[in-house]
């Protein structure tokens, strides 16, 4: 069965033993908006223990907040009771819930345009909220007080710019000023939490919609005030027409579509020193020393952001090395070679494609790899190896550090073109360290 036949599926057995069940928030949003919704979720007066009665697999992750995962044909579905949630006290969760009725359930969500159910059995949207309305105005509006609804869980500010950015709509005034207001607060909650949702700004679409309502809001600021500490960095207009470095990283998010994560924060803070390297020699500014301060910077940052350790290495290679490709029309054609079989080369020179197309658009060198990419085999780039260490001690050599040497000079000599053969690789031993005896002297 497809996703939403399951998600119906549970919705007729909780009807079946008589309880009220309907689809729920962003699913049937995503249904008006005629796009397919990435998860399903469905709200019910069946209290947790009724719906583990009932259901044969499931994961109880939050039954005191009434909510269960039922597992069907292997897809989790959130279950969730009607509640009422009573006072927040850290920001994030309610103190107690007590299960409540549809209508309290609805007043306690976030915004109108989640707030909304569908009744499959007779086919219609149950909207309290104005949801709907919203949905056709292009608006994110808080349901109730704004206010109230961000001191419940402060992270609802960064999610109403996730879906204004994501959906292109306008975030209504009463909650855009609720959240200028309490955008200091943001810190109440849990950087795994903030870091997850900033991914999705960045990765879900509208990313530089999404960074330009950070700013405005003020929750940039607080968030990553490296970024915001971008903005008045000039730049050489020969090279940046475009205007200083927050323009300029702006111009990148423009740019991205359906980017994995590590591209997006690659884009995001790939000049994010040149703020604290920026000199003015002359009429020259120069940023020196920016690529290699910059994954430094990007390294701290994304561990703040609590991501995993293999995204942030990425990253940091990803900063590190985003400007070398200019160097590759010059580069012997053994080190051109290491450098285009790098792990993330691909996501490398996309980087570096959106960096030249928010500049002065001057793709020479991106073509030059991308053109080498596609003419050097991929027996050229990763050669096998000529020789290995067995074929070293037969020749008389004793295991050591000399044979890391050997090996890979001899390496060298095949990227280079000039070792191609076996005898030609131990030819050139022999010319190059003489006996054994000799080269362990």
């Amino acid at each position: 069965m497809l996703a939403r036949e399951k998600a119906l599926a549970i919705v007729k057995r909780l009807r079946d033993e008589k309880y009220q069940a309907f689809l729920a928030g962003g699913c049937v949003r995503d249904d008006l908006l005629g796009k397919a919704p990435k998860d399903y979720d469905i709200a019910t007066d069946a209290q947790p223990s009724d719906v583990q009665r009932i259901f044969p697999q499931t994961i109880p992750i939050g039954t005191q907040f009434g909510v269960v995962l039922v597992v069907l044909e292997g897809e989790s579905f959130a279950v969730t009771t009607f509640r009422i949630d009573g006072p927040y006290l850290d920001g994030r969760h309610p103190s107690h819930v007590r299960f409540g009725s549809m209508e309290e359930d609805i007043m306690r969500r976030d915004f109108t345009i989640n707030g909304m159910l569908y009744d499959t059995y007779e086919n219609r949207v149950i909207d309290l909220v104005g949801g709907e309305k919203d949905l056709k105005r292009g608006l994110v509006r808080a349901i109730g007080d704004p206010r109230q609804r961000f001191e419940e869980d402060r992270l609802r500010m960064v999610r109403a710019i996730r879906f204004a950015a994501g959906l292109r709509f306008n975030i209504e005034e009463n909650t855009l000023r609720a959240i200028q207001g309490q955008a200091p607060t943001i810190t109440q909650v849990a950087w795994e939490r903030i870091g997850e949702e900033t991914t999705r700004v960045l990765t879900e679409g509208g990313a530089r919609r999404g960074f330009e309502l950070l700013d405005a809001t003020g929750l940039l600021g607080v968030l990553l005030p490296e970024v915001v500490a971008l903005k008045g960095v000039e730049q050489s207009p020969e090279y940046h027409p475009e205007g200083d470095v927050f323009t300029h990283t702006l111009g990148l998010l423009g740019h991205l579509t359906a980017p994995t994560e590590t591209l997006a924060y690659g884009c995001l803070l790939h000049d994010i020193a040149k703020a604290p390297c920026f000199e003015r020699r002359g009429e020259k500014i120069t940023f020196y020393n920016h690529t290699e301060k910059g994954a430094e910077m990007a390294l701290e940052i994304l561990k703040r952001l609590k991501r995993s350790r293999a995204d942030w290495e990425r990253v940091a290679f990803l900063v590190k090395n985003h400007l070398r490709y200019t160097q590759a029309p010059k580069m012997r054609l053994s080190t051109l070679k290491r450098f285009l079989r790098e792990d993330a080369i691909e996501e490398l020179l996309e980087l570096c494609r959106i960096d030249a197309l928010s500049a002065n658009g001057d793709l020479q060198y991106y073509n030059f790899c991308k053109q080498k990419l596609a003419e050097l085999k991929e027996e050229e780039i990763h050669p096998k190896p000529l020789l290995k260490g067995k074929d070293l001690i037969s020749m008389g050599f004793s295991p050591g550090p000399i044979f890391q040497e050997i090996l890979k000079q001899i390496e060298e000599g095949q990227l280079n073109g000039e070792i191609m053969t076996k005898d030609q690789a131990l030819d050139w031993v022999c010319k190059k360290y003489g006996s054994p005896m000799n080269s362990q002297r």
